[in-house]
This record gives C-alpha cells, structure tokens and sequence, in this order.
C-alpha cells in the first residue's frame, strides 16, 4: 500500500506492527519519496521516475481508447491509493479527454494517507461531473462497488507484497466481480533493488526482508523500528494468482535498468550523468528485456494489466 507501522522501542518485546501503522507514521516522507512533488502531477521526478511513466502511459492508452470508443462517462477505482497521486492524474485526464461525468473513488487502510489524498483534492471534488472519493478502507474486506461497474481499477506499488497470502485470492476476486474493464497492478519482484516502502533507503539504520515468513523489519535513523508483512513477487506467482480471476494483456518488468544505472549527485560528479543517447538505450533495453523470463524477476517491479472478463463470472 501506499501506507507503513506502529514505531516500538524494542521489535523483540512489542506486539508486530502493521502496513498502516507504518505508512501513517511516514507521512509526507513516504509521499516525497513515492511520487516526487504532489503539485506538479505529470512531471514524473520520483526516485522510481521511469517506472511511473511506464504505467502512466498503460493507464492513459486506457483512458483514452475508452473515451474514443464513445463513452462519456467513466469508473474508477484506486486500491490502496495513498495521497491519492494516481487518482488525481486519472480525474485531470479524465476531464481533459471529454468526459462528462466521471466517478472515482481510492482508498487505503492509512487514515493519515486519506487525509492528505482528500486535502490534495479539494480543487477537484467540486467540478462539475466529478464525483471523488476518498475512504479508510481494507483491500481483503468485499468491495462496495457494484458488480462490473468500474472502467479502470488499479492497484499499485506494493499493496499486493503486504497481504498475507491466504488473503490474495479473495481480494483479488472482489477486484474481478467490479472491473468490468481493465485492472492494472504493480509489485515488488524478487529479484529487485532493496526498498524500505515508506521512505528513501538512506533513512534506514538496516533493515531485512524474510521472504519465507512474509515479513519486512527496518530500524531508521532516528530509532524508531517497524515491521509488517511484506513478500516478494515471481512474476510467473503473480501470473498464475491473477489468471484465476482476470484474462492477462501484458505482464513485464518494469525498470531493470534505470534505478541501477541512476546518477546520484551525492556521488556521481556531473560529468557522469546520463547522456540523451544514454537514456534513449536504457529504454531499448527496457523495452528488450522487460518481458523476458530471464529477466523479469529482476526488475524493480513486476507490472500485470489484465482486463475483466464479460460474463462476470470469476
């Protein structure tokens, strides 16, 4: 989720914590670091710049075939949604292709992240044919939308790595009985570059991720300590988990190489930054190997659109 964890003094001697203890801790951290500045929603500056744009250019393709094939209004649903970043590109877009009315809601199981998605919306909850939400909500508790009454459902950046396993394929089943159209969704895979979820990786003491228990535990700088629930994604797990409920358009890897050849001005003096001949070939090569079984699993995050299937039988 785009949420992190009750801070406890002593991991040994305290109850576990939880997703959205953690996330609600990190606050406008963990929004600094997940999607660079909130006010400039299309400007892609992230630390995970390359990754955004890749789904934002699945999301908008969506976007904009559904409104040139006539529809005039449109669903959205965003699971897991954070500061609401993601929603709000969709509802500006939305709006700018033609649509006349659009519905959206997201939600979170941080209450602080909610907060600060519905102060970020304020400009948009008034407009004319926009119906915006935000909600506390919980992403393996049943939907409240309708059968097949969403257009885009989307579900992004870790919210699948911290459910328990058991809980994946109920949730997932809501998911398909709503999406009457496409579901997009992004996780951490095996083999990609450490994260520490809530914040930038430099914040964090250590850190250490158990994949067989399911559990993620991080010691930050300043001492406060947290640990959640948290696995890693194959992409060929993550296939086999949607496949049940969704007929699969595209799964790949999404940013093999654009983290690991990054320049850091910390370290990297000027001259080493990336050329434009430079970037141009890093996005060759993603395009090369993001779906290749080889190297998929290593890529920072696995990236599934599947589209709902017709009869809304799942």
């Amino acid at each position: 989720m785009r949420a992190l964890a009750q801070i406890s003094a002593a991991p040994e001697d305290r109850p576990a914590t939880t997703a959205a203890a953690a996330y609600n801790e990190a606050g406008d951290d963990y929004l600094t670091y997940a999607d660079g500045d909130p006010r400039q929603l299309y400007a892609f500056d992230s630390q995970y710049a390359y990754g955004d744009r890749r789904v934002w250019s699945v999301l908008d393709a969506k976007l904009t075939a559904l409104r040139a094939r006539g529809a005039r209004s449109v669903a959205l649903l965003d699971i897991g949604c954070g500061p609401g970043t993601w929603l709000r590109r969709l509802v500006i877009r939305a709006r700018a292709l033609g649509f006349s009315e659009i519905r959206a809601r997201g939600f979170d199981v941080a209450d602080a992240q909610i907060r600060r998605a519905r102060h970020a919306a304020r400009g948009l909850q008034g407009l004319a044919g926009v119906d915006l939400t935000f909600d506390v909500g919980d992403a393996t508790r049943p939907l409240p939308e309708a059968d097949r009454s969403i257009d885009i459902t989307l579900c992004l950046y870790c919210v699948f790595n911290h459910i328990e396993p058991t809980g994946l394929q109920s949730a997932l089943g809501e998911i398909a009985r709503v999406t009457r159209g496409t579901f997009v969704t992004t996780v951490r895979a095996v083999g990609s570059t450490p994260t520490i979820f809530v914040d930038a990786i430099e914040h964090a003491r250590q850190f250490s991720q158990d994949n067989a228990a399911g559990r993620f535990s991080v010691e930050m700088l300043d001492g406060r300590r947290m640990t959640f629930n948290s696995r890693l994604f194959a992409a060929a797990d993550l296939r086999q988990l949607a496949a049940t409920h969704f007929d699969i358009e595209d799964l790949r890897g999404v940013d093999l190489f654009h983290t690991r050849f990054a320049h850091d001005s910390r370290w990297n003096p000027a001259s080493a930054a990336e050329s434009r001949q430079f970037r141009d070939e890093l996005v060759r090569l993603e395009e090369k190997y993001g779906a290749d079984p080889e190297f998929m699993d290593h890529a920072t995050h696995l990236m599934l659109v599947g589209r709902g299937r017709g009869d809304g039988r799942h």
